[in-house]
């Protein structure tokens, strides 16, 4: 057995038993109906602290935090765990209060962008050495630009050569826009590959029309597109590695907020019922 399916199952079993553990002892109170929210709820706030703090704590180096790896397999079976009080603590009711839903929504794109974290750090740098290494980010506006400036050289000196501006005409219609920034984000990210089948048919049908010597023209420009769609490919990806984490940690410190509030709020209300 690899230690990576050990791993896992020590991380599953971990959180069955927990699962199991909180779900008897919410059991146990299900009469006492006070009682038994104020445990999942108190359960469930100290977990997101903890989740929500650790972000902060691994940037201090002299916290004996332990391995980073580890922490990483907490935060997310914790985070998985979370679910199961917060079910507890709503008892599987959709809330009715403006406050309460506002808590609930905050909770659920917490939720979701925290799995599509997952999915895309473990998945994403696999498919981008998939598809011949990695440019890094900050390069991908150098490198589009020299790919950009050289097709623009090559249908431009294509007129000169050739003694015709069919391929210029081509260029300045379909490859200018093409050229000139990222295309087709959405299609990169779900592995969509039919507006490059498209542009490439579309060169494909223009070299009926050319002579030899335009021909090898737009062979140089069919390298230059393929490069083109790659660079497209790794920006598409990473950016949405670095653009998910924008999305999860400002909802986190909103949930994180409201969660406070209703804590107050609730305090605030039993005591004057009392």
């Amino acid at each position: 057995m690899s230690g990576f399916v050990r791993r896992r199952l020590l991380w599953g079993s971990l959180l069955l038993a927990a699962t199991l553990a909180v779900i008897s002892a919410y059991a146990t109170w299900a009469g006492a109906t006070t009682r038994g929210a104020y445990l999942s709820g108190w359960l469930l706030f100290g977990l997101m602290v903890l989740l929500t703090g650790y972000n902060w704590f691994k940037k201090i180096p002299y916290l004996p935090l332990g391995r980073s790896e580890v922490w990483l397999q907490f935060h997310i079976y914790a985070g998985l765990f979370t679910g199961v009080l917060f079910l507890l603590h709503v008892r599987g009711r959709w809330p009715t209060g403006w406050f309460e839903i506002v808590l609930t929504v905050l909770y659920v794109l917490v939720m979701v962008s925290g799995v599509l974290g997952i999915l895309i750090s473990r998945g994403w740098p696999k498919r981008l050495s998939a598809r011949g290494g990695e440019v890094p980010f900050e390069r991908i506006p150098i490198v589009r630009r020299q790919l950009r400036e050289q097709a623009e050289a090559l249908a431009l000196n294509s007129v000169a050569e050739a003694r015709s501006a069919t391929i210029a005409e081509f260029h300045a219609r379909r490859l200018h826009a093409f050229f000139a920034g990222p295309q087709n984000f959405l299609s990169h990210v779900f592995e969509i590959r039919l507006p490059l089948n498209a542009l490439l048919n579309e060169l494909g049908d223009l070299n009926r029309f050319l002579n030899e010597q335009e021909r090898k023209v737009t062979a140089q420009l069919v390298t230059l597109v393929r490069q083109k769609d790659g660079l497209d490919y790794q920006h598409a990806l990473q950016l949405t590695l670095r653009l998910w984490l924008f999305i999860h940690i400002p909802v986190t410190y909103s949930l994180m907020l409201c969660a406070l509030a209703h804590i107050v709020l609730v305090y605030g209300f039993s005591a004057g019922v009392r």
